[in-house]
């Protein structure tokens, strides 16, 4: 009897010591967090926080989206499917000066004011939250006045700063590690369609208490137009290094504020304000402190 219960014991706390089997989330299972209405900043972070196996092929995200999952859901389940491995990780530098040398895909601050220059990664904001300015003005003359639609990102400031008026940026896009590294590279970049920096709009944001906006379209009695406007739009250059490497400044100094580089695709069809409010914009957002 002793016997039996010491084995009794030891099998209870191999048990209870037996690590469980690692979750890994899939489409499924997004779409069933989504039927139970957890909200979408849930269902990211849980994303985020989670292993996973998407499918993000054209034909499952039209699925996902006649499914009721939210655009920014989706964005956040192509991010996680692209995001590197560890090989590939090994195989790619995140913060070496040298644009030679293959970084992963994104856009790069070089911070050469350092001791010890280096790239700082700008982690890229995905929001297709569109607020509207100047609707009271709009009714009331009957389309005379413009009103205005603006993207919204959070926090009052961005986390990567510069004191420098007209800094030194790298973008490298997907292809750019194929052909620094001669292998293929993940698919960061929506759609996958992006290859120069000319698709971006660089732009000041205002401020506005716990966020920042940039206004990405307008309609008025003449039409609609999306898209950052000319007129707020910062002129850049930009110098190809290689396939999928760029070197980007700006042509003017740029004063103390909030900056980023945006790139806005469209989710959505029709005219009006429902073709200029029906936008995903992935933002590069950066701080100029003076």
């Amino acid at each position: 009897m002793k016997l039996s219960k010491f084995g009794a014991a030891i099998s209870a706390f191999l048990l209870s010591t037996t690590p469980l089997a690692a979750e890994t989330l899939d489409n499924t299972s997004i779409i069933q967090l989504v039927e139970i209405s957890l909200g979408e900043e849930a269902i990211v972070a849980k994303i985020d926080a989670t292993a996973a196996r998407f499918d993000v092929t054209t034909d499952q995200l039209i699925v996902l989206k006649n499914r009721g999952v939210p655009s920014s859901v989706i964005a956040a389940m192509i991010a996680k499917s692209n995001a590197p491995t560890v090989s590939d990780a090994a195989s790619v530098s995140m913060d070496d000066p040298d644009p030679m040398v293959p970084h992963a895909s994104g856009v790069y601050l070089m911070a050469d004011w350092l001791a010890e220059p280096k790239m700082q990664y700008i982690d890229a904001t995905t929001t297709n939250q569109t607020k509207t300015g100047g609707f009271l003005g709009y009714a009331l003359t009957g389309g005379i006045a413009s009103m205005s639609f603006k993207t919204v990102i959070p926090q009052p400031s961005a986390r990567i700063a510069t004191r420098q008026p007209r800094p030194t940026f790298y973008f490298y896009f997907d292809q750019a590690n194929s052909s620094l590294s001669n292998r293929g590279g993940a698919n960061f970049w929506m759609a996958g369609a992006v290859t120069s920096p000319a698709e971006f709009s660089l732009v000041r944001f205002k401020v506005k208490n716990d966020r920042r906006e940039a206004k990405v379209g307008k309609i008025n009695i003449g039409g609609a137009k999306a898209g950052v406007m000319a007129k707020d739009q910062i002129p850049f250059d930009y110098e190809r290094l290689a396939p999928g490497v760029f070197r980007v400044t700006p042509n003017v100094e740029l004063e103390p504020g909030e900056y980023g580089f945006l790139y806005s695709s469209q989710t959505g069809s029709g005219v009006g304000m429902a073709g200029v409010g029906a936008q995903t914009s992935r933002i590069f957002d950066f701080s100029i402190t003076g």
